[in-house]
């Protein structure tokens, strides 16, 4: 496995309430799976998502991340982490509007004390793969929502991590596109990246291996 979830609780406290956003959560995924986790809006499942990217940490129970426990950690241990490890795709891109999509791309490397000569080199790779060397020194602003997600794809794998996490990565893009974007996940599934999503696209948990159904912040079943 190279994440487990046990027993995992997540509770946030507002006010004088305390709101209940997973509950007793237990998750096994293997290297190389291709996951969807769906469910409706506030039923949980991008709490998973950013618990198991070392985004946040649980109220109760253990994350293992290739046999380590995640769980405890202090937060300049979880950004290594995330650095070497995990890429993440985010919806709505979070692309620097400042900055080129080479920059973009190039970002996650500078944290991890890559020469900007390799840097430059290794993200015109990565738009190349992606198909938009041809846009690598365009902003965010003068590019669609697809090329903007394929830059966000390439700042992802900017670190090569093994796994990838997608928070609806087909959010804001028409069903052409986001098949498109699916297919190009399935590509990097098929080359050995663990792919985990976050979608209530039934659609788009197709493109999986296996789909979770979380609601009321329980793992329901599997398909």
């Amino acid at each position: 496995m190279v994440i487990q979830l046990q027993e995992v609780k997540k509770e946030y406290h507002m006010g004088n309430s305390i709101v209940t956003a997973l509950s007793d959560v237990n998750l096994g995924i293997k290297s190389g799976d291709f996951i969807a986790i769906m469910g409706p809006s506030g039923s949980g499942k991008s709490t998973i998502m950013n618990l198991v990217g070392c985004l946040d940490l649980p109220s109760k129970g253990s994350i293992f991340l290739d046999n380590q426990d995640i769980s405890h950690l202090e937060e300049s241990d979880l950004a290594s982490i995330r650095g070497r490890k995990i890429g993440y795709i985010f919806q709505k891109f979070n692309l620097i509007p400042t900055l080129t999509a080479l920059e973009n791309v190039m970002l996650p490397m500078m944290f991890q004390e890559i020469s900007i000569e390799n840097r430059k080199k290794m993200a015109t790779q990565l738009l190349k793969m992606v198909k938009l060397d041809h846009r690598m020194n365009h902003k965010p602003n003068e590019l669609s929502g697809g090329e903007q997600q394929r830059v966000a794809i390439a700042r992802a794998l900017a670190n090569n991590p093994d796994i990838i996490l997608a928070d609806e990565p087909t959010g804001n893009l028409d069903t052409k596109t986001g098949h498109e974007i699916m297919d190009f996940l399935k590509q990097l599934n098929q080359q050995g990246k663990t792919i985990i999503i976050v979608t209530h696209d039934p659609e788009i948990a197709d493109f999986a291996n296996q789909t979770y159904h979380i609601r009321d912040g329980r793992i329901q079943d599997e398909i």
